[in-house]
């Protein structure tokens, strides 16, 4: 076979627009592709959900590739091992009952291929710089390619409608930023706006992160590590249990919405 490099190029640019095309409209979009976002992403994919990623970095996973001080190793409790023995990512007890330990690598792989393999999109090197809004609802994301953002280049974004948008931005929780500071709009929290993070108390942050999985306006949810840096709890380094079970409490949430379960 004579490989042709008109060829490689004409079925990149094809198959990707085709892939963008269709997802100008879905049920929907996830910002960031770290372990919580990836996690909703599959859970809701798997439901029938036209889902979208959108990841502003090159590569998916957030900070879990590193684990701890970039020892690759995760911790996760009891309660989220039944997410990880679901996409298959092994996971062992520690000496000290109810941790268990995954590998940081094999976790975001397993994760990531989950997510995609059950019909997720994940839309990499992209980031969300606005949000679309009709009649106090958010009902889109505003999309831009992240190295225009990192050059500073005056280029306009364009635009995705989607039913429910989900920040998982982590720390920055960048996309619910855009409530408080563009729309100048009040979040369902106690106090009505971003509180911003406290400092670093695994067990109260652990079960914060899956508390705070709300929806803090109307068809913008949070989960991951946005939860407690919106609510103003603690973070919590690096155990990711929690994150695996924000992602999926999101996606349940989503789904009882979608499928007219709430009353």
């Amino acid at each position: 076979m004579t490989l042709e490099d008109r060829i490689v190029t004409k079925a990149i640019i094809e198959e990707y627009t085709r892939e963008w095309l269709e997802h100008l409209q879905v049920d929907v979009a996830i910002a960031g592709a770290g372990p919580a976002g990836l996690t909703a992403a599959y859970y809701l994919a798997k439901k029938g959900y036209k889902t979208a990623v959108y990841e502003r970095k090159l590569s998916v996973g957030g900070g879990m590739w590193g684990g701890g001080m970039m020892l690759n190793k995760i911790v996760v409790q009891k309660e989220a091992v039944s997410i990880l023995n679901e996409l298959n990512i092994n996971c062992y007890p520690y000496r000290e009952d109810g941790y268990y330990i995954a590998d940081a690598v094999e976790a975001v792989g397993a994760l990531a291929c989950g997510a995609v393999q059950a019909g997720a999109k994940v839309f990499n090197l992209m980031g969300i710089e606005d949000l679309l809004v009709r009649q106090e609802k958010i009902c889109g994301v505003v999309l831009n390619w992240s190295s225009v953002e990192m050059s500073g280049l005056h280029v306009d974004p364009m635009a995705v409608e989607a039913h429910y948008v989900v920040d998982a931005t982590g720390h920055d929780c960048s996309v619910t930023r855009y409530v408080t500071e563009k729309l100048k709009a009040r979040l369902n929290t106690s106090r009505g706006e971003i509180s911003g993070e406290k400092s670093m108390w695994a067990d109260a942050g652990e079960e914060a992160i899956v508390s705070n999985t709300v929806e803090v306006y109307p068809g913008l949810l949070v989960a991951g590590m946005a939860t407690n840096a919106v609510f103003g709890d603690h973070r919590m380094g690096p155990i990711f249990g929690g994150m695996f079970l924000s992602g999926k409490k999101v996606a349940d949430m989503i789904h009882n919405k979608l499928a007219g379960n709430e009353s």
